[in-house]
C-alpha cells in the first residue's frame, strides 16, 4: 500500500468549495519523475540537447571510476554510441500478457501474481505484463516456468529473447572531452533548462533531469519536478487555453490527483509518469498561460478522494452523451464512483428504465443529439466506414503486434457485436476470419479496428448488389474511453454557471474534494 507522501495543505473553504478541513502543519511540495523523453535511442541518429537559460549553467554530474564529478557547461547534446561486450550476453524475459492499457495491465498482474507469480508491469510498446526479471534471472529458471505455464493450460505466455553483443552508451561532450556513461544528473541554478529533440523546437522544463536505462535496452529523460509545475505544463494541454476558468480548475484538480494516484505507473524503469496520452500530456512551461496559473494557484493541494483514498480520476475528451463504467472498459475492481451517468444537466433519459444494454434502445439514444451537455462537439456523433479487405489489414497488424494465435489472417467476413453494458458500450465484438473468430473485448475493440473512436457505437453492414456484405459502418458517438469526466462536457456545464466543485460532484458521484493530508492513500491495491 502505497501511502501520502505526508504532504498537507492549508484547510477550509477554497475557491466556493465544502471541503474536509485538517490541521495544517509545515507545507512540503510533492515532486514526481516524469519520463519525458522515454525511448532515447531507438534510433542511432536520436539527439537530445539540454540547455541552460541566458546567464545560467548547467551543472552535470557523473560518476567516473566510482566517483561523483560535476561539470559544467551552457549546454550538452547526447548521442548514442555503442559499446562492444566482452562476451555476447542474453537479454531475455518471459511476457505473460499483452495489454492496450495500463489499468487492464495492472489487473492481469493481479491475477499472475494470485497464481504465485512475481510479475511487473512495463511499457515497451504496448503494456506489457512480464515475469519479474529480478526473480526469473537465469535461463533455466525463465525455461522452467514457460513450461510449468503451458503444462497449466495457458498457452499466450511467450519468451522474448535476444543475444547481444553490443550495448547502447549514451554520450556527450564537455570541454573537448567525450564522456559516455549511463546515468547523468542536470541540475541549473534556476531550475530552467531548454530541451531539443533531433533538432526539433526547443521547449522549455523546471526542476531537474535525469538521463538514465530503461528496461528495454535505451534511455529515459526524466523530469523531477514539483506536482504544481508539472501542472503547469498539463493543464492548458489536456482541457485547452480557451476552457472556462471552472472548467480549468476542475480539469486542474482532476489533474493532480491522477498523477499522484498513478505515481507506480513505471517502476520498472524507476520513474512514475509518463508525459504522454497514455498517462496525461505534458509538454513543460511552453503552454502555460496567467490564467491557468491563477487556476492552478486557486486549487493548489486539493484532490478527489474516496474513503480518504484518492480516486482514480479517469477523464476523456467526449463522452457520447453518457460516461462509462470502470469496468466497461477495463479489467479490474470496479470504481464505485465511476459509473454510468447521462452527461446531460436534464433529464433527457433514464438509464434506469432504459438500459442501453439493449442494442434496439442503444440505436434509439445515438440518435438523439439535442440536449447533452456535448452537444455540437465534432465528435459527440460520428460514422466511420471501411471495407473487410481494410477490417483485415488493421486486425492482422493487431494480431502480429500482441503475438495472438490466430496471427496471419487474410481475410474478414463477419463483424458481430456479442454484448453491451448498461452504458451501451460494446464489451464484446466477434470477428470472423479465413482462420477462426477473433474475439475482442472491451478498449481491445479500439485496438484492434480502425474505424471506432470509442465503444460507444454499432455496426451498420455494407452490402453489394448481390447483398453480400462488403464492408461495415460504425455508428457512435464519443472520442476515447468515456470514463469520468467529460472535457467538453464540462465547458457546457461550467458555462451554465456550475462551479468546480459540482462539476467533479457530476462526473465522480459520491466523492469528496479535500486538500492533501498526511491522512490520504494515494492508491492501495485492491483484494
Amino acid at each position: 500500500m502505497l501511502q501520502s507522501k505526508a504532504v498537507l495543505f492549508g484547510a477550509g473553504c477554497l475557491l466556493g468549495f465544502s471541503v474536509l478541513s485538517s490541521q495544517p502543519t509545515a507545507a512540503k511540495d510533492v515532486e514526481i519523475k516524469v519520463g519525458i523523453v522515454q525511448r532515447f535511442g531507438e534510433e542511432e541518429s536520436d539527439t537530445l540537447t539540454i540547455g541552460s537559460l541566458q546567464g545560467d549553467r548547467l551543472r552535470i554530474e557523473i560518476e567516473t571510476g566510482g566517483k561523483p564529478q560535476i561539470l559544467e557547461a551552457n549546454e550538452i547534446t547526447f548521442t548514442l554510441g555503442a559499446r562492444d561486450l566482452k562476451q555476447p550476453e542474453l537479454s531475455e524475459h518471459i511476457v505473460l500478457s499483452d495489454q492496450g492499457t495500463f489499468e487492464t495491465a495492472e489487473d492481469s498482474a493481479k491475477e499472475w501474481r494470485s497464481r504465485g507469480i512475481e510479475v511487473e508491469v512495463t511499457q515497451p510498446g504496448r503494456w506489457q505484463v512480464w515475469a519479474h526479471r529480478d526473480v526469473y534471472n537465469t535461463p533455466l529458471l525463465r525455461r522452467l516456468l514457460l513450461e510449468n505455464l503451458k503444462a497449466a493450460g495457458f498457452n499466450n505466455p511467450y519468451l522474448s529473447s535476444e543475444v547481444l553483443k553490443e550495448r547502447a552508451i549514451a554520450s556527450f561532450v564537455v570541454g573537448g572531452y567525450r564522456y559516455n556513461r549511463s546515468n547523468v544528473s542536470i541540475y541549473s541554478a534556476n531550475n530552467l533548462f531548454e530541451i531539443q529533440e533531433d533538432g526539433g523546437k526547443k521547449s522549455r522544463f523546471a526542476g531537474r533531469l535525469r538521463l538514465q536505462p530503461n528496461a528495454y535496452g535505451t534511455y529515459s529523460l526524466v523530469n523531477e519536478v514539483n506536482i504544481e509545475t508539472y501542472l503547469r505544463g498539463v493543464v492548458p494541454y489536456e482541457i485547452g487555453k480557451s476552457a472556462p476558468n471552472n472548467a480549468v480548475e476542475a480539469q486542474t484538480i482532476i489533474a493532480r490527483t491522477y498523477a499522484l494516484r498513478n505515481l507506480r505507473r513505471f517502476e520498472a524503469d524507476n520513474y512514475e509518469m509518463c508525459a504522454t496520452v497514455h498517462c496525461q500530456v505534458y509538454k513543460g512551461l511552453e503552454g502555460s498561460t496567467s490564467r491557468i496559473d491563477q487556476a492552478i494557484a486557486r486549487t493548489k493541494g486539493l484532490v478527489l478522494t474516496y474513503d480518504n483514498e484518492l480516486v482514480d480520476a479517469l477523464y476523456s475528451s467526449t463522452t457520447g452523451g453518457v460516461t462509462a463504467s470502470f469496468s466497461d472498459v477495463w479489467n479490474g475492481a470496479e470504481r464505485p464512483y465511476l459509473k454510468a451517468v447521462i452527461d446531460s444537466p436534464n433529464q433527457v433519459w433514464d438509464l434506469g428504465s432504459a438500459s442501453l444494454a439493449d442494442e434496439q434502445t442503444f440505436r434509439k439514444f445515438i440518435a438523439l443529439d439535442e440536449g447533452f451537455n456535448e452537444t455540437g462537439r465534432n465528435v459527440f456523433r460520428w460514422e466511420r466506414s471501411a471495407t473487410l479487405a481494410e477490417l483485415a489489414t488493421t486486425l492482422q497488424k493487431y494480431l502480429e503486434k500482441t503475438q495472438h494465435p490466430l496471427e496471419g489472417i487474410k481475410s474478414v467476413q463477419k463483424l458481430e457485436i456479442i454484448r453491451r453494458s448498461p452504458s451501451g458500450r460494446v464489451l464484446e465484438l466477434d470477428v470472423t476470419t479465413d482462420k477462426g473468430i477473433v474475439k475482442l473485448l472491451k478498449n481491445e475493440i479500439r485496438s484492434a479496428l480502425g474505424p471506432p473512436r470509442s465503444t460507444l457505437f454499432y455496426l451498420q453492414p455494407t452490402k453489394n448488389a448481390q447483398q453480400q456484405i462488403t464492408g461495415y459502418t460504425f455508428i457512435g458517438g464519443g472520442f476515447g474511453h468515456g470514463v469520468g469526466m467529460s472535457q467538453y462536457g464540462s465547458y457546457n456545464l461550467a458555462n451554465l454557471g456550475w462551479s468546480a466543485a459540482k462539476i467533479l460532484d457530476f462526473y465522480y458521484p459520491g466523492t469528496t474534494l479535500q486538500p492533501l493530508n498526511d491522512s490520504i492513500v494515494f492508491w492501495e491495491a485492491s483484494d
